[in-house]
């Protein structure tokens, strides 16, 4: 008997932990999943960027908390997924989402600036992944890990020196795959979204310097990311009605990937 497709995107009494939560995608995503009925666990380096951004979930009716960690320190993951264990019993729903970046040329670019990028946006992710699947999903067997990958992750680009924030992206890609096709098998998906450019606090030089028509020019829907973009396609990965989806990256691009391959 089929499930009302209204069900299939309830998130009622679950739990979603969120990293890079505090601001930009990551709150639009948590946005999204506590509307949809689940409990909110926001991490991010600062504690004040965190408590503001749970405040304004939870002034639209959202069940949202936080613990301020770095999402690179393994000490740091254990805190966070064992005080979220400790508060909220279970872990169905992980966003890796702490992610940075730093802008120079291949040639120069500073060795502390890619251990930085690598560590953040790819060792968080297997170490977020790593924690949650012993603590909670693989003993449950269920569980939804949505990555936020790039569509930096599927093309280079002339027009911007981002060196490892390419390279760890393109890793987020492949380490997304993998994944899903080792832990398929405990129940549990695991999918990547691929934005183009949003507004955002990471994407604010390159929205200066390159100019926002210029960028909403080379997208087939002449525009770049806003606010809501993200909420449906995380919504899907997260839910039953994404059920039967894993190891797939979705660009969520404006049709960019589309015509260009990528950034």
């Amino acid at each position: 008997m089929s499930t009302p497709v209204q069900r299939l995107f309830d998130l009622a009494g679950q739990v979603a932990l969120v990293t890079g939560g505090s601001r930009g995608l990551g709150l639009q995503i948590a946005e999204a999943l506590g509307e949809a009925g689940a409990k909110i666990m926001l991490t991010s380096r600062k504690a004040a960027d965190l408590e503001e951004a749970a405040a304004d979930l939870a002034a639209k009716g959202i069940d949202a908390r936080w613990i301020a960690a770095d999402a690179a320190d393994p000490e740091g993951v254990k805190k966070v997924v064992a005080e979220t264990m400790q508060r909220l019993g279970h872990i169905d729903i992980l966003v890796n989402n702490a992610g940075a970046t730093w802008g120079a040329p291949a040639e120069d670019y500073p060795l502390e600036a890619w251990d930085k990028v690598m560590n953040l946006n790819i060792r968080s992710m297997f170490l977020f992944s790593q924690a949650v699947g012993k603590a909670s999903m693989i003993p449950r067997k269920r569980g939804r890990i949505i990555n936020v990958a790039s569509i930096a992750g599927l093309g280079g680009s002339m027009n911007v020196e981002f060196i490892a924030y390419g390279a760890s992206k393109g890793a987020a890609v492949n380490f997304t795959r993998t994944l899903a096709g080792e832990w398929g098998e405990h129940g549990i998906t695991v999918n990547a979204l691929a934005p183009g450019f949003f507004p955002s606090k990471m994407t604010r030089g390159t929205l200066e310097s390159i100019g926002v028509d210029k960028l909403a020019a080379n997208a087939p829907l002449r525009r770049i990311g806003d606010d809501d973009d993200l909420k449906g396609a995380a919504l899907l990965f997260a839910s039953a009605a994404g059920k039967h989806i894993t190891g797939q990256i979705l660009a969520v691009d404006g049709g960019v990937s589309a015509v260009h391959g990528g950034g």
